[in-house]
């Protein structure tokens, strides 16, 4: 009786300790207490895989070409979801649309990246079905969608009230999404690589306000990571310095923050300013909030100036070389200009000379009249 008792419980432990359902074509199970699958890349993998084993916690897809993310793309197993799902990295696969409710059917999913991939649009429900994500990367990711992509980002960002960690790192953003700013149990936010002049008070105001671990009125805000963005340091980023230096904890790049206009602060720490030095340019001073939240003309302005400059010294070599390689005619031309006036000169010299000559000067109107009764 003891030996069916142990076969028995032999049977449930190897039940446990494998996959539910083989693995998926192209894909590689790692046995561990948790299920990882990493799915082989290359561009014939071109949607996700459907026979995911529905006991997976890690799935990973990389290098892929999935390109367009439908509703429920991730959803697998007996059920049509994959309830214990928790991590999925999905880098470097071209996606360039990810539809409304593209990830349904992962209620426990906590983690998500989708860094470096080319997005273009991005719809509004897109994260509809993460309710407890806490971790979405999206660094290198929104750089080629512009301000329709944002605008679908603000409206995905909105429902997920559980998220801590924040990436929005190398993709040109001119100004912070506002649903961002929002998120009230957001703990760090990285803005790193963007096209940022700087936040403005509003900006700062929603971060003290928006996101603090666990939601209470005494928790800090979020950490922001700002490094590596083109700092405008005039008299709008008075508020900017004044936040940095009353919360050092929440900007732990704070020292690595250096001024990209103007020149006259080029590459300057922003820490080693003072207010006093952070001067209103000709009309700054009206527009400061502005300035600060992307309104401003920003680096691009000064590229355009160099630009010119490049395209003017361009026209003055070809002028001079165009005179270098005609040197000998414009020598003759100068040549037969000064001998020209050599000749005009010297009949007008001529000219002179004989109307000075007293015995070729006509004689006045009375000697000539008496002339005549003088030789009689």
């Amino acid at each position: 009786m003891a030996l069916p008792g142990l076969l028995l419980v032999a049977a449930a432990a190897a039940a446990l300790s494998r996959p539910a359902a083989p693995c998926p074509f192209q894909c590689y199970c790692f046995g561990s207490p948790r299920l990882r699958l990493r799915c082989a890349s290359g561009a014939e993998l071109r949607q996700p895989p459907r026979d995911v084993p529905p006991d997976a916690r890690n799935l990973t897809i990389v290098g892929a070409n999935l390109t367009v993310l439908r509703a429920a793309a991730f959803a697998g197993g007996d059920a049509g979801r994959l309830p214990l799902l928790s991590a999925l990295r999905l880098t470097h696969n071209h996606i360039e649309v990810v539809e409304d409710g593209a990830f349904d059917g992962l209620p426990s999913l906590a983690a998500l990246d989708l860094s470096h991939n080319p997005l273009r649009a991005l719809g509004g429900g897109a994260f509809r079905g993460l309710p407890g994500l806490r971790s979405l990367q999206l660094n290198h990711a929104l750089a080629r969608g512009g301000p329709a992509l944002l605008g679908a980002l603000d409206a995905a960002l909105a429902p997920l009230a559980e998220l801590h960690r924040l990436g929005l790192a190398g993709n040109a953003l001119r100004r912070l999404p506002p649903a961002a700013l929002r998120l009230p149990r957001l703990r760090q936010l990285d803005a790193r690589l963007n096209a940022l002049p700087g936040l403005g008070p509003d900006e700062l105001r929603a971060l003290d306000r928006g996101g603090g671990g666990d939601g209470d009125g005494g928790a800090p805000g979020p950490r922001l990571l700002l490094a590596d963005n083109p700092l405008r340091c005039g008299c709008a980023a008075r508020a900017l310095l004044a936040w940095l230096r009353n919360a050092t904890e929440r900007a732990p790049d704070a020292r690595r923050l250096r001024c990209a206009a103007p020149r006259a602060l080029l590459d300057r720490p922003l820490l080693g300013l003072d207010a006093a030095s952070l001067r209103c340019a000709d009309g700054e001073g009206a527009d400061a909030a502005a300035a600060a939240a992307g309104g401003a003309p920003g680096p691009e302005l000064e590229a355009s100036y160099v630009f010119f400059g490049l395209v003017l010294a361009l026209i003055g070599l070809i002028f001079l070389m165009v005179l270098y390689l005609n040197r000998r005619g414009i020598q003759r031309w100068l040549r037969n200009l000064r001998e020209a006036c050599r000749d005009q000169m010297e009949g007008y010299h001529y000219r002179y000379e004989q109307d000075a000559d007293p015995r070729r000067a006509p004689a006045p109107p009375a000697a000539r009249a008496a002339s005549p009764a003088s030789g009689l």
